[in-house]
């Protein structure tokens, strides 16, 4: 395995990117606290991301509106715009781009760079050049923090160290000592759990961990992940594995107006056929059904299996007699908070095996047929102007686009 002598990473971190994009695009938002909320009306309970500006007053994501508000009197609270973040995700990648070739992009607000022989000598420079691109292009509001270091895991950890807005360089020859100033919890893959484990077995800083060996890092972590991560702290080039693909969904949180159990079944509806649309543009199929609902009094969920199907009369079945069996189970008063659905135990379409006990070939070929003409339909016009049953016209404010970390959502999720 190779250890690298130089610089060899870049790792960018927008700087509270959903927050700044909308400063970006509203003057009036420009230097001042701002949290993105669900939902437009005064609707929303959590301010699901804030600025810059609501971070340096004790603000964090994922924080309950009236906890905020209370910390902050002067928030402006802004529904969340999911399609102009994809399009300023696109732009801003165009331009750095320009300047550096990305390796991968990690998230709709991350992403790395390999650091090629003639920029290694000089990360000072081609940060600035990354950073003067962006604000001469895009902006001066959506601002960037990028780490350097040997790897990308290194490189990550150096990019948290200077927020906002910040450059962190380690080079290989310094190391390890700038990453012993780092919080234990700051480190990838050590959550609150993990970090009590560590606890137990004497590791109580980052200065501890980088001291274990790979195979205690192996067992501490219950997986071979540990093992990686020894091999990242230490400077090495250690790629993870790449992922594949294990299911789709999609969920969210309803407003007020849609937490009876009929409306909640209109938007599970929606939710299941852009769920099954994106699993037709990937070009699998799926065996699973997974419905979930979070409501007044617990939790409710259940699975069915299905063929190896991808059209939406066979989904659009199977997800009848999952919410049967929810109508069944939960009281007609029960108020619905938050639904989500799954389509799991994936095949990829060209291995496609087909039940030799179940002989409906003829009509899945009919109902896939129909599919391919819908689908083939919306996309021509950008739009929802057909659709298997009834497409609701409310309440249907960014389903299936919704803000994410994880996912960059494609134009087609906003149909």
């Amino acid at each position: 395995m190779r250890q690298p002598q130089e610089i060899e990473r870049l790792y960018l971190d927008f700087d509270g990117f959903f927050a700044s994009v909308e400063q970006q695009m509203r003057p009036s938002l420009r230097g001042r606290p701002v949290g993105v909320v669900p939902f437009s009306g005064g609707k929303a309970s959590c301010v699901i991301a804030c600025s810059k500006e609501a971070k340096a007053l004790g603000l964090s994501n994922v924080m309950p509106v009236r906890e905020a508000k209370a910390k902050c009197p002067d928030l402006v609270l802004i529904p969340q715009s999911p399609d102009l973040y994809r399009r300023a995700h696109n732009a801003l990648l165009a331009e750095i781009e320009s300047v550096v070739p990305i390796d991968a992009i990690k998230s709709i607000d991350e992403l790395t760079c390999k650091v090629d022989r003639r920029q290694r000598h000089d990360p000072e420079r081609l940060a600035t050049r990354i950073k003067a691109t962006l604000a001469e292009n895009i902006g001066r509001y959506v601002t960037c923090s990028i780490g350097f270091a040997a790897n990308r895991q290194l490189a990550k950890i150096a990019c948290k160290m200077d927020k906002p807005d910040g450059v962190t360089i380690w080079h290989p020859q310094e190391m390890p000592a700038p990453l012993f100033k780092v919080p234990l919890d700051d480190i990838p893959g050590v959550g609150s759990r993990m970090q009590r484990r560590l606890l137990l077995a004497g590791i109580s800083n980052t200065k501890d961990l980088y001291a274990t060996q790979p195979k205690q890092m192996r067992k501490l972590w219950r997986s071979v992940n540990g093992e990686r991560l020894w091999y990242a702290l230490h400077g090495f080039d250690i790629q993870a594995p790449v992922s594949e693909r294990g299911m789709f969904g999609h969920g969210r949180v309803l407003p007020p107006e849609s937490r009876k159990l009929d409306d909640a079944r209109e938007i599970c509806r929606v939710l299941l056929v852009k769920a099954a649309r994106r699993l037709r543009r990937e070009r699998f199929y799926c065996s699973g059904l997974w419905l979930w609902m979070l409501h007044s009094e617990d939790t409710w969920s259940a699975n069915l299996s299905l063929p190896i199907v991808h059209d939406d009369q066979a989904l659009l079945l199977g997800f009848q007699k999952l919410w049967n069996l929810a109508q069944s189970q939960l009281r007609k008063n029960t108020l619905i908070f938050r639904v989500g659905v799954t389509l799991f135990n994936l095949s990829p379409a060209d291995t496609r095996q087909l039940d030799f006990l179940l002989n409906d070939d003829t009509e899945r070929q009919r109902w896939e047929a129909i599919n391919t003409a819908i689908d083939s339909l919306n996309a021509k016009y950008g739009k929802t102007i057909a659709s298997i049953g009834f497409w609701p016209t409310r309440n249907l404010e960014n389903i299936g686009g919704k803000i994410s970390y994880t996912r960059i959502p494609s134009a087609e999720d906003f149909w």
